[in-house]
C-alpha cells in the first residue's frame, strides 16, 4: 500500500510524462471487418463474448479477423472441433464501470457459453482508486453473472506497463504499480463472484507483440493473447 500511496506523490510526473505520450501516439480506430461471426464445425455450437476496451474492439490491427475474439474463437473451434459463435464487445478507452453502465444492459439477452473480459488498463490510466475499481468492476461481475448464469467468464488482468514500448520508463514504472493493485484486487473480485481469474499475460517481444502506437497490441500480440487465455476458458473441454 506504500508504494501505491508513493504514486499519488508521483501524480505531476504522470500528468507530464502522460501528456508527451498522448501528444506523439495516434489514436487508432478500432478494427474494421465483423463483430459478430460464426465459424461453422460440430453441433452444439460453443458461444463466446469479448467484453471490455479497445482490446476487445481490437485496436491496432487493421481488421477484426486478427483481433483477440476471433483469433480465440478459431483456437476454440480448432481445440473443440465445434462450432463457435463469437462476439466482440469493446470500446475505446472504456472503464470497468462504463462497461457495466452502458454497454452490459444494451448488450442482446444471447446466451453466451463463455465470456472473456479485457478491463483494467483504463482504469489504471484514469488513475482510479481501489474502492472504486472494486465497486465498478466488482459490480460488473455480479451483473454478469446474474444475466449468464451459466456462463464461464474469465477475466485478462492488467500486462506489465513496465514493459509497453510507448511508455517512458519513470511513466510505465508508476503504472505497474497501481496496475499489481488492480490485478491482486480483481483477483480476489473474480473469486469471490463467480469468474476465473486468468495468469497475466508475459511480454517476452515488445516489438513484436505491440502495434505501431506502442501500446495496443499487433497481429501476433493478439495471437499470443489468444493462445494465453484459450486454457482458461476452455478449462479441459
Amino acid at each position: 500500500m506504500l508504494r501505491l500511496f508513493l504514486t499519488w506523490l508521483a501524480f505531476p510526473v504522470y500528468v507530464w510524462q502522460g501528456l508527451g505520450v498522448r501528444r506523439r501516439t495516434t489514436r487508432m480506430r478500432p478494427a474494421e471487418g465483423p463483430i459478430l461471426h460464426r465459424i461453422a464445425g460440430k453441433e452444439p455450437a460453443l458461444s463466446l463474448l469479448v467484453l471490455g476496451d479497445s482490446s476487445a474492439a481490437s485496436v491496432g490491427v487493421g481488421h477484426s479477423e486478427s483481433g483477440l475474439a476471433a483469433q480465440l474463437a478459431a483456437l476454440i473451434a480448432e481445440r473443440t472441433g465445434r462450432s463457435v459463435k463469437w462476439r466482440a464487445a469493446g470500446f475505446n478507452s472504456a472503464t470497468s464501470g462504463q462497461i457495466r453502465d452502458h454497454v452490459l444492459p444494451n448488450l442482446s439477452p444471447d446466451a453466451w457459453s463463455h465470456i472473456v473480459v479485457s478491463l483494467g488498463t483504463n482504469d489504471v490510466k484514469n488513475f482510479h482508486t481501489l474502492p472504486r475499481f472494486k465497486r465498478e468492476f466488482g459490480g460488473l461481475l455480479y451483473a454478469l453473472r446474474a444475466k449468464w448464469p451459466e456462463a464461464r467468464i474469465v477475466w485478462s488482468p492488467v500486462v506489465d506497463f513496465s514493459r509497453v514500448p510507448a511508455l517512458p520508463d519513470m511513466l510505465g514504472r508508476i503504472l505497474e504499480i497501481r496496475a499489481d493493485a488492480i490485478n491482486r484486487l480483481g483477483e480476489l473480485l473474480c473469486l469471490e463472484r463467480g469468474a476465473v481469474p486468468a495468469t497475466r499475460l508475459a511480454i517476452t517481444d515488445p516489438e513484436a507483440g505491440f502495434s505501431s502506437d506502442g501500446f495496443h497490441a499487433s497481429e501476433a500480440g493478439y495471437r499470443a493473447w489468444a493462445e494465453h487465455m484459450l486454457g482458461f476458458v476452455l478449462d479441459g473441454e
